[in-house]
Formats: C-alpha cells, sequence, structure tokens
C-alpha cells in the first residue's frame, strides 16, 4: 500500500517533469532585460503566495541587483488602503502610486492566478490589467492555464497538479521556480554566502 509521503513525492517528481525549462528560461533573461533597462520589480500575491513574495524581493534585490519591491511587505498602506478603499484595488493602487510603467513588471504568484469572471482574486486580476494598460510586464508562476494571470502574461509556468492537492504543490513549485530565476545566469549577480565558503565551512 502506497502511504501520503510517498504519494505525494511521486507527484513532486511528475509535476517537475511537465514543467518546460525553456519557459523559466525565458522568464529569466526577459527579466534580466527589464532591470538592465532600469526597470523594477513588482513582486505580487495572496496568503503563502504573499509570503513568497517577501522571500523573493530579499533575493532578487540580493542576488541579483534588481530592484525590488512587494507591496504585502508595507502592511500599513495595505491594511489602510483595504479599510478605505476595499480590497479589489489595493494593488493596482499601490503601482499607481509607484507610477508603474512600461520599463517595470510584475511577478504573481498565485494559485489560481485570479478571475475576473469567479471573481477570485480581483485584487491580482486589477494589478495585472493595469501592468498590462501602461506596457509593463507581466510574469507569473500559477496553477491554472485559464486564469487572469496566465492568459495575460508574457510568460507563465502553469504548474500542472493533482485537482486535490493543487494548493500545496503549486505553493511548493512557487519556491522552487523563483529560487531557479535568482540563481539563474541571466539574472545572478552574485552568488549566495555558501555557494562561497570553502567546503570545509559547510
Amino acid at each position: 500500500m502506497t502511504s501520503f509521503a510517498e504519494r505525494y513525492l511521486r507527484e513532486v517528481a511528475e509535476i517537475a517533469g511537465a514543467i518546460r525549462p525553456e519557459q523559466l528560461d525565458d522568464m529569466a533573461e526577459r527579466l534580466a532585460v527589464v532591470r538592465d533597462g532600469g526597470g523594477r520589480l513588482f513582486v505580487l500575491g495572496v496568503g503563502g503566495g504573499a509570503a513568497h513574495a517577501s522571500h523573493a524581493v530579499n533575493d532578487f534585490r540580493k542576488l541579483c541587483s534588481f530592484e525590488t519591491y512587494a507591496p504585502t511587505d508595507n502592511v500599513a498602506e495595505l491594511t489602510a488602503r483595504t479599510n478605505d478603499e476595499g480590497w479589489e484595488t489595493v494593488f493596482e493602487a499601490w503601482l499607481l502610486g509607484s507610477r508603474l510603467r512600461a520599463d517595470d513588471a510584475l511577478l504573481i504568484f498565485s494559485v489560481g492566478g485570479g478571475s475576473r469572471e469567479r471573481n477570485l482574486s480581483p485584487n491580482l486580476v486589477r494589478a495585472v490589467e493595469f501592468a498590462k494598460s501602461v506596457g509593463a510586464g507581466v510574469f507569473g508562476i500559477v496553477g491554472r492555464p485559464d486564469g487572469t494571470t496566465a492568459q495575460l502574461a508574457d510568460v507563465a509556468v502553469v504548474v500542472e497538479t493533482p485537482p486535490e492537492r493543487m494548493t500545496p504543490h503549486v505553493e511548493g513549485f512557487q519556491a522552487v521556480l523563483w529560487h531557479l530565476l535568482v540563481t539563474h545566469p541571466a539574472l545572478a549577480t552574485v552568488a549566495g554566502t555558501w555557494e562561497t565558503r570553502d567546503g570545509r565551512d559547510r
């Protein structure tokens, strides 16, 4: 009898095997163009995606010399805007206040990618639509091909999972894939601390 752990780990291997590496190479190269052109990267997510965004901002800034921000790191502004203006517009308003421009880009971490029709993650939907309206790049790591992010992004990696474990697998792979991006030769400007130490120090 297969245990839950065995089944879960087998799914991880199958999901990894289905991801198209050329999409990630393309995303890394496009993000490098944004950075090298003086653009900024805004990383958006809610729930687990917000936690990924905070960690990713650190690594894009530290390892890739990329000016990067996560609106959810500013809890005071986020909650003030939610209280005064509503949850749906918080990211769009934050990007508007940051003067999002065509040289910039969004990176979206979302399980579904948002859907206006189904009223799912409307804040992400509005942010993506706003970014497209000003000509900014849109990139995403999501779990559904029919969400707004996958439909409108310049490059969206869709993590294909068993439906009964979509959220844990998609969120798990978001961490795997943005770590791939920040260490990709097209983006990385410095190595991590442990990768530069003598083997005896590990």
